[in-house]
């Protein structure tokens, strides 16, 4: 699993054996925090990562370093899905629906609220991911709304916070013990978007500035 930073990440090249240290503790991490949420002791990803303690500690400082490069990454790599369905040449809406189910199988809706609680959530690093992610998805919306597949009315807040919302599971069910229900749903929503639009929706299109916006606002 690739979770190589982006390059305005990067300052200097450490070396291989270093770097896929960084990256196994990042996947263990990934991996435990969509399990057990954000608590799980760093003991625990450092055994599933297979590296020691102080391997830990010397690549992320506290857990809010650690949380953050786990968000960082899984963002990078939904940007890299959407970059893969803005290559795909034919079906505009096809490679939409394509990027939403592997966008789903990231998880990101079970990270979510791990970064309005634990750290800054105005942090260049988180800053630059998400709006590379935004600005593809766009790209890929409008691409299907050009083609007239895809319906006018919604916005990339639209299309990100139901795909979370169909892709978190339901409280007292286990993230794994959802999975099977989640593409099915996800389909059933994607099948709603498509264009010509059945029905007018109420309201307007949401934006992602709109769902960035503090609640008291």
């Amino acid at each position: 699993m690739q979770t190589a930073t982006p390059e305005q990440r990067k300052v200097t090249r450490p070396r291989a054996d270093a770097l896929r240290n960084r990256e196994r503790i990042t996947a263990a991490a990934r991996e435990m925090f969509v399990e057990h949420g954000p608590d799980v002791p760093l003991d625990d990803i450092a055994r599933r990562a297979g590296v020691g303690n102080a391997t830990v500690y010397r690549n992320f400082p506290d857990r809010d370093a650690l949380v953050r490069e786990v968000v960082c990454s899984v963002m990078d790599r939904t940007a890299r899905a959407a970059e893969l369905a803005l290559a795909e040449t034919g079906d505009a809406f096809g490679a939409l629906e394509r990027f939403v189910h592997v966008a789903a199988d990231e998880r990101i809706s079970a990270l979510c609220p791990m970064v309005s609680s634990t750290f800054d959530q105005h942090h260049p690093d988180l800053e630059a991911a998400r709006e590379r992610v935004e600005r593809l998805v766009a790209e890929v919306m409008d691409r299907a709304k050009k083609a007239g597949q895809l319906r006018t009315d919604v916005g990339v807040g639209d299309l990100m916070i139901t795909a979370a919302q169909l892709s978190r599971p339901p409280a007292g069910t286990g993230c794994l013990n959802a999975d099977r229900y989640v593409h099915r749903h996800l389909q059933l929503f994607l099948d709603g978007l498509r264009a010509p639009a059945r029905s007018a929706l109420p309201g307007a299109a949401v934006t992602m500035e709109e769902l960035r916006r503090p609640r008291d606002q």
